[in-house]
This record gives structure tokens, C-alpha cells and sequence, in this order.
């Protein structure tokens, strides 16, 4: 019988090189609103994939309406999503009303969003947003990540740019919407931040999925740091005191994935060691084929 020191575990198998003959499982911790876009993609990679969702997403459109009603978008610059469930919420809240939101003449109107975010600012959100679609400027920043969407608005000029983000309940807020914020003032904006939707801890039963299929896993898949954070409390429900305790005992040879350096960061900051950090950020493509190059 093989064994090794807890305190240093064997670095993880490359889920490429496993021997099972069965699928790699792989494990994804993303809100029902992404799940089965990268449920898809593990799927068509080889691997078996099971959602265990440490978050949920409820839309909150209603908090957007004094900000959207006709005229008061016109007080602002720019629009900037961080992620889609803001654009799906906005989106909900602009049907509310029988006019465009902002008038159809004045200098250019920003809309900024990261990678394939941007897709759902299709013509259908343009023509809510303004009836003269020329005034409206879509921005996507080369790297998908908020700093860099601040790199690419630029100077600010002291104009007021609506940054729909998400409450976060059950909790710790991650830094990456407070950095955001505080980045666009940097650059002379005048962000005014605005809840869209909340993000909710789905509750202490949502690690099941983890916990009982930990001695099969080749791979966990996070794409924020919330989710991290999300999964780690509810293995704290099921006993476990940290991940490097269930993974020790549970399984030691599991690769970690983050989509992207912004959650790498969170989770390492969560105590969680990522192994696999995806170069392409602007979809989960960059991460599911990462899981490959190990």
C-alpha cells in the first residue's frame, strides 16, 4: 500500500494521463445561469461532469427602475456589467417601461462588458437602452476581467458611469466589485453602484455532490470566488474543517481549476491551492481546456 506524508500530498494526476477507464469527473460549483454552458463544454472534452452549485442568482430588477426611468440614465456617461446576470437584469427592468432610456441625441453612450458577456448586448438591448443605436459605444476589454474593462474606459473626466453588481447574502463580499469600483474612481469616474441581483449561498447541503463523489474526482472547476467560499462553509456543515483536510483524506489527488486569475486569487486567498489557471478568460473555454494541458 502506497503512503505519503498528509502534511505533503502528492501532486494531482493529470486528468489527460488517468488510467480509469471511465470519464474524468470533474466537479463545477457555477450558478444555474452558467451551469450549462460549461456543463456542455467539460461534456464535449471527454469529461463527466456534476453540478454542485454553491451560489444562487435571483434577478432584481425592480432595485434598477429609479436608476433606468426616463430621464435619469441621461445623467450618466457609461454602463458597466461585470458579469451577465447584471445584463439579463437590466434587460428585465428596461422592458418595464413603453420608451427607450435614454434620449436619442447627445455625445456617445459607453456600454462596457467582459468577453462573451458582450453578446448579450444584442439589438434588442441597444434599441431598450436608445432608439438611435449609433449614440450607443460598446466596449470589450482584450482581457476579460474588470481591471482590465477600467484600462479600457480610460480617463473618466468626472462622468457618472451605473455599475449594476450583485448583493451578496450569506456571504463575504469578494473584493473584486469593491477593487472595481475603487479602480474607476482612480481613473476620475464617478461610479454609483446599483444592486441588480443577488448572489446567495445555496445553502449547507450544497458540498453533498463534492463530499460523496470526492474518492472519484479528477477535478473541482470554480469560476468565482464566491463559489469557493460557498463550498468551503458547506463542508464545515458536513465536518470537514478546511479543503486541505477533505482533500487529504478525501482526495488527494484532485486537480483545482480557475477560471481566470481573479478567482485563482480568491480561492488561494480561501486557503483553496489552484493548480490549473485558464489563460483565456473571456469564456469557460480557456479553463475546460486547461483541464487538458495538465
Amino acid at each position: 500500500m502506497t503512503t505519503h506524508n498528509p502534511s505533503h500530498p502528492p501532486p494531482p494526476t493529470p486528468l489527460s494521463q488517468a488510467t480509469t477507464t471511465n470519464k474524468p469527473i470533474v466537479a463545477f460549483t457555477t450558478p444555474p445561469n452558467y451551469a450549462s454552458r460549461l456543463s456542455r463544454l467539460l461534456t464535449l472534452k471527454g469529461y463527466d461532469p456534476i453540478w454542485c452549485p454553491t451560489l444562487g442568482v435571483h434577478a432584481t430588477p425592480h432595485t434598477l427602475i429609479p436608476y433606468l426611468s426616463p430621464p435619469n440614465l441621461d445623467a450618466y456617461s457609461a454602463l458597466a456589467f461585470t458579469s451577465r446576470a447584471a445584463i439579463h437584469s437590466l434587460s428585465a427592468a428596461a422592458a418595464a417601461f413603453d420608451q427607450p432610456l435614454l434620449s436619442p441625441h447627445g455625445e456617445a453612450f459607453i456600454v462596457a462588458a467582459l468577453g462573451k458577456d458582450s453578446e448579450l448586448i444584442n439589438h434588442d438591448v441597444v434599441s431598450k437602452l436608445c432608439e438611435n443605436a449609433e449614440r450607443i459605444r460598446l466596449l470589450v476589454p482584450p482581457v476579460a476581467t474588470p481591471s482590465g474593462l477600467v484600462e479600457l474606459l480610460g480617463d473618466g473626466l468626472s462622468r457618472r458611469i451605473l455599475c449594476p453588481v450583485p448583493l451578496v447574502v450569506g456571504l463575504t463580499e469578494p473584493p473584486v466589485v469593491p477593487d472595481f469600483l475603487r479602480d474607476l474612481e482612480a481613473k476620475g469616474w464617478v461610479p454609483v453602484r446599483v444592486s441588480a441581483y443577488e448572489t446567495r449561498w445555496a445553502g449547507a447541503d450544497c458540498a453533498r455532490g463534492v463530499v460523496e463523489r470526492g474518492r472519484e474526482l479528477g477535478a473541482v472547476v470554480f469560476t468565482s470566488s464566491a463559489e469557493v467560499e460557498g463550498l468551503l462553509k458547506s463542508l464545515r456543515e458536513f465536518g470537514w474543517r478546511d479543503w486541505d483536510e477533505f482533500v487529504r483524506e478525501r482526495c488527494p489527488e484532485v486537480v483545482v481549476a480557475a477560471h481566470g486569475p481573479v478567482t485563482a486569487a480568491g480561492a488561494e486567498r480561501l486557503g483553496v491551492k489552484v493548480d490549473v489557471v485558464s489563460s483565456r478568460f473571456d469564456s469557460f473555454e480557456g479553463v475546460v481546456d486547461a483541464l487538458g494541458l495538465r
